[in-house]
């Protein structure tokens, strides 16, 4: 019985740290103009909860041009990590190359590598393909994730070798093999992937305001960057926009959370 109140105990305790911060913003995105957010020991309900703040913060800034960019580029992430990671992770774990181990190898040392190390590489290769200040530019360095790539690997690696050689006995070639064996056993760390790649995606800052310079082409995290600025004063403006923010990231994990718990699961595939 005491080990299961305390078991209980820190499962509150991390859940009040995790979803904390993040009801006290709403909270303070609800909260009218006469509601006094300084207090020392703020109210979660707010006293007259009004959507106001979010309609100011529309009117104000395009956060909706910013979405849109924002949701392009993550368009281009997810679809460039579940085509590429996807094909690079079966060629890892399935097919047998020369070189193969030193590949996977290369892949594993860019992990060890921090983004500040490549950012400036990443720039001058960008700028040298005449994609700065784009969308494209913003999204491309993105599109194929290293870790991605080896989350795939071990997912393809888990499939029994058996499936494999009794379909290379009836006559099926590599792609089959992925097409028909490795895809169906893996969707849900492909799920897992796209989630990744997603809030990756949308939640980037440093690179999208190193490389965006035109306002038409922030994303939204740099467009908030400026929405700080113009509210400095009213935290519950703000607080709105974070909200705007996080709304897509909600609705993405809320539709594949399923396929994501399953996914996290799928090392453990049993022939």
């Amino acid at each position: 019985m005491r080990e299961k109140l305390l078991r209980y105990g820190l499962l509150l305790f991390v859940l009040a740290i995790t979803i904390g911060p993040f009801l006290l913003q709403l909270s303070t995105s609800l909260k009218g103009i006469n509601e006094d957010i300084y207090t020392a020991t703020p109210r979660l309900l707010p006293s007259e909860p009004t959507l106001d703040n979010y309609v100011q913060v529309m009117r104000t800034l395009p956060v909706l041009k910013y979405a849109a960019n924002s949701l392009v580029v993550a368009a281009i992430v997810i679809v460039g990590n579940a085509v590429g990671a996807t094909l690079a992770g079966y060629a890892l774990a399935r097919l047998r190359f020369r070189g193969g181990r030193l590949v996977f190898g290369a892949f594993v040392a860019t992990l060890v590598l921090p983004e500040e190390v490549t950012i400036i590489s990443k720039l001058v290769t960008i700028q040298s393909l005449g994609l700065a200040d784009t969308l494209l530019g913003v999204a491309l360095p993105g599109a194929i994730g290293m870790l991605n790539v080896l989350l795939m690997r071990t997912a393809f690696a888990a499939i029994p070798r058996e499936m494999d050689e009794a379909a290379i006995v009836d006559g099926a070639n590599a792609w089959q093999r992925f097409t028909r064996i490795g895809l169906p056993n893996v969707r849900g760390m492909l799920s897992v992937i796209t989630i990744f790649a997603f809030i990756g995606a949308w939640d980037d800052f440093l690179w999208p305001l190193i490389v965006l310079t035109d306002p038409e082409n922030l994303t939204l995290t740099v467009g908030l960057n400026y929405l700080n600025g113009t509210f400095s004063a009213n935290p519950r403006l703000i607080a709105a926009g974070t909200m705007i923010a996080f709304i897509p990231i909600v609705i993405v994990f809320a539709t594949l959370q399923r396929f994501f718990f399953r996914g996290v699961e799928e090392g453990a595939i049993k022939g």
